[in-house]
């Protein structure tokens, strides 16, 4: 199969990662965003948090960080909408992604996929498209207790090496979240090798995501 490549080394990508809640982009797209900066792309972040309130806008700040730590340019967004009932703030979320247009122009954007079971993950999914209609968009998925994980269509593969440090970062950032059953490494690590089986990835991992329009010329 042949592999298409978004940017290579040196190369400039401009990136937007949404995240309904605070470990949402670590767990969907971490190493890929890792991948890239190893793979020497000049990337340039804005990292946008929607619910992120106390120690949860702590813990988010600071991965964020660390993930991004050899970015060439990062901008770390946290917002404070209710976990949990994203449908019925509607109108100020739809408010805040038309904001959130004005600030920046990315090249990317990984966001939730809308086939989510989170209620809160699928309204972002559903508001990043309608708010950026002439863009990349690459929907990421999370595995939950509600089984929600479909057929993804675009795979990006890591290394075991990038795998590993996306999970123990996540452990070492979302101290709230170790005592959740979904929030494990072993999982995390599972699905991508699962994925990576799919994409006959060289290394055997890879991260998944569901892309409803792309151009290639």
């Amino acid at each position: 199969m042949k592999h298409l490549e978004l940017t290579g080394w040196g190369e400039r990508l401009s990136v937007l990662c949404i995240g309904a809640h605070s470990d949402d982009i670590e767990i969907g797209a971490g190493a890929t965003i890792l991948g890239w900066i190893e793979r020497g792309v000049r990337l340039d972040v804005h990292w946008s948090v929607l619910s992120a309130q106390g120690a949860r806008a702590d813990e988010a700040h600071a991965s964020a960080q660390a993930f991004l730590a050899k970015a060439e340019r990062a901008v770390i967004d946290l917002a404070k909408f209710r976990d949990g009932f994203f449908p019925h703030q509607g109108s100020e979320i739809k408010d805040w992604f038309e904001t959130l247009k004005t600030r920046t122009s990315p090249d990317v954007i990984l966001c939730h996929w809308r086939g989510d079971a989170h209620q809160d993950h699928r309204q972002v999914s559903e508001l990043t498209w309608n708010t950026f209609r002439d863009h990349v968009i690459l929907e990421y998925e999370i595995p939950k207790w509600d089984g929600d994980i479909g057929q993804p269509n675009v795979y990006i593969p890591a290394s075991r090496a990038l795998m590993e440090r996306k999970a123990k970062l996540l452990n070492d950032h979302f101290g709230s979240q170790r005592s959740k059953g979904w929030f494990d490494g072993e999982i995390f690590m599972g699905l991508a090798r699962l994925r990576g089986m799919e994409c006959r990835a060289a290394d055997g991992f890879a991260e998944a995501f569901h892309a409803r329009k792309l151009t290639v010329q």
